[in-house]
C-alpha cells in the first residue's frame, strides 16, 4: 500500500465516527425528551451532579464529533472522546452485556431492543484508538496545519 493510499484510511472512521458523536450530542443538547431522558438515565444510574454531566456530556460529544468531522486536533479530540466512551462502558453498558444489540422481546411490529452492551462502546473506542495513532488523515484541519508548518519551517 503506498503512502498516499494510507492517508486516506482515517477519513472514513472519521466521518463515520464524527457524524456518530454529533448526533448523540445533538439529542442530548438540542431537544427536550433526549436531553431530559439522559438527565433521568444520570439521576438512575446515581451519576454524580447529572445535571452538570448531561449538559457536558452532550457538548463533549457534540464538539468532539465535529472536530473529529474536521480532522482537527485529532490527539486531544480522540483523547477526550476515547475517557467519553470508557465512562459510558462502565456506567452504563457494562451491565447490559457484551451485544450490540439486546433483544428484549418480540412483538408484531417486530424486535424490541434494551440498552445495548459494551461492544458499542468497545467499536467507538478501536475507531478512536485508530485516528490517534494514524492522525486524521486527508481533508483535514490537522493535515493543513502540519503542511503550513513544514512550508513555514524550511522557509
Amino acid at each position: 500500500m503506498s503512502k498516499k493510499t494510507i492517508a486516506w484510511a482515517p477519513v472514513p472512521i472519521r466521518l463515520l465516527l464524527g457524524v456518530g458523536f454529533i448526533y448523540h450530542g445533538a439529542i442530548k443538547l438540542f431537544t427536550s425528551v433526549g436531553h431530559e431522558n439522559f438527565l433521568r438515565l444520570l439521576n438512575n444510574i446515581g451519576v454524580p451532579l447529572p445535571n452538570i454531566a448531561s449538559w457536558l456530556v452532550g457538548w463533549v460529544e457534540f464538539l468532539g464529533g465535529i472536530a473529529l468531522v474536521l480532522g482537527a486536533f485529532m490527539f486531544v479530540t480522540t483523547i477526550i472522546l476515547i475517557l467519553d466512551m470508557v465512562v459510558a462502558m462502565f456506567w452504563v453498558n457494562l451491565p447490559n452485556g457484551f451485544d450490540l444489540m439486546n433483544l428484549n422481546i418480540m412483538i408484531e411490529a417486530g424486535p424490541k431492543f434494551g440498552v445495548p452492551g459494551l461492544e458499542i462502546n468497545l467499536l467507538y473506542i478501536a475507531g478512536l484508538a485508530s485516528l490517534l495513532l494514524a492522525g486524521a488523515g486527508k481533508f483535514s484541519i490537522d493535515e493543513r496545519i502540519e503542511k503550513r508548518d513544514i512550508t513555514s519551517s524550511s522557509d
